[in-house]
């Protein structure tokens, strides 16, 4: 889930920064409400992390007017406060959890894995692509009935390539959903990915193939072995 963490206090914000890394999540960080605005137009977020206390407003004042915007990204309020009346406002300004400071990391990604859960119970989350079997709450692969194991990194490729299967994915556009603007990112660290990824389904008989589209992307198509 790419993943904007709204907080000014740096050491909080960086333990939930790795944290999340570590689980999979892309993290940009901010300080200031000004800052989460401008990231806000440059890239999509499937998730908001925002603490109510900020340098230069009121977090919940701009939650309030994001979704008067019609901003629907999830967002999760992290705060000291401990009120009753202020936690019913929190709810009531569109937020979609609440967690109190100091948060614990193991109980934020849970409550952000059962947002992602709840979006999508209408719906079957698994998706199948040929043999190709995903499951994106488990973050769990598998070819044929078969466990595919394989690192983080390549599960958020097949994830992205696999909601837009049969499409061009523009290399860009992918970069942008696999790492935070902070990231430390070789220069061919998604074709490093990508050629991993695709030994594994090659390997595993997968029937899904990842097509290089050459000066554009990517595209996870169905392979001859699949149609035949």
């Amino acid at each position: 889930m790419r993943t904007l963490l709204v907080d000014h206090h740096a050491d909080f914000a960086r333990a939930v920064r790795v944290a999340l890394g570590d689980s999979g999540f892309a993290v940009d960080v901010v300080g200031t409400l000004e800052q989460a605005s401008s990231a806000l137009c440059c890239a999509s977020y499937e998730i908001l992390l925002l603490e109510l206390a900020l340098p230069d407003g009121d977090g919940l004042g701009w939650l309030r007017q994001l979704r008067n915007d019609g901003h629907s990204v999830p967002a999760v309020i992290m705060s000291s406060l401990n009120d009753l009346e202020k936690r019913i406002a929190i709810f009531n300004g569109g937020a979609d959890d609440f967690l109190l400071k100091p948060v614990f990391t193991d109980e934020l990604i849970a409550r952000m894995r059962a947002i992602r859960r709840r979006a999508t119970q209408m719906t079957d989350p698994i998706v199948v692509f040929g043999n190709l079997n995903f499951d994106p709450i488990g973050r769990q692969v598998s070819v044929a009935g078969h466990p595919l194991i394989i690192a983080r990194r390549e599960v958020c490729i097949l994830e992205h390539l696999l909601n837009r299967a049969g499409r061009i994915v523009p290399r860009a556009q992918l970069e942008d959903h696999l790492y935070a603007f902070n990231d430390e990112v070789s220069g061919n660290a998604l074709e490093v990915g990508i050629y991993r990824l695709r030994g594994h389904l090659s390997r595993s008989g997968a029937t899904a193939g990842i097509k290089t589209v050459r000066g554009i992307g990517y595209i996870l198509e169905l392979t001859h072995a699949a149609a035949a």
